[in-house]
């Protein structure tokens, strides 16, 4: 039985204010002085993370509690197709979301790659903030 639809529209917003949150930690840890890359690239799959499971929320398709960016694409892929093709490159995201935790997992991120994954959580959130627009 499908929840309610003040139900829904509450609990995406719940997960857009978070995915939101956690952009703006990014940017703020990469303009820190010093930088603080490895915890902004974290918070870039968070966000984009966070993006795609709003909008999963909104369609109300379950997902697993996971990490993987390019598993939630795939969940999504059969509703919305044009969206998963403009925010495939997401899916790069995910080793900041475990990988780059743990000394030696993962070089420590270049600034030039650290603001590349802000822009592409910043498309993330522009492309699904759209969408689910698109659903009302």
């Amino acid at each position: 039985m499908k929840p309610p639809e003040e139900v829904i529209a509450r609990i995406t917003g719940q997960w857009l204010s978070r995915a939101d949150q956690d952009l703006k930690a990014a940017k703020a840890l990469a303009a820190s002085e010093p930088p603080l890359l490895y915890p902004a690239c974290f918070h870039t799959q968070r966000s984009a993370e966070k993006h795609i499971k709003a909008l999963l929320t909104r369609l109300q398709i379950e997902f697993p509690k996971t990490h993987s960016i390019q598993r939630l694409i795939e969940l999504l892929q059969p509703v919305l197709p044009d969206v998963c093709s403009e925010i495939a490159d997401a899916a790069e995201l995910t080793n900041y979301g475990v990988e780059v935790r743990y000394p030696g997992d993962m070089p420590e991120p270049e600034e030039q790659e650290t603001f590349e994954a802000i822009q592409i959580a910043e498309k993330v959130r522009e492309i699904i903030i759209v969408a689910i627009k698109n659903l009302e």
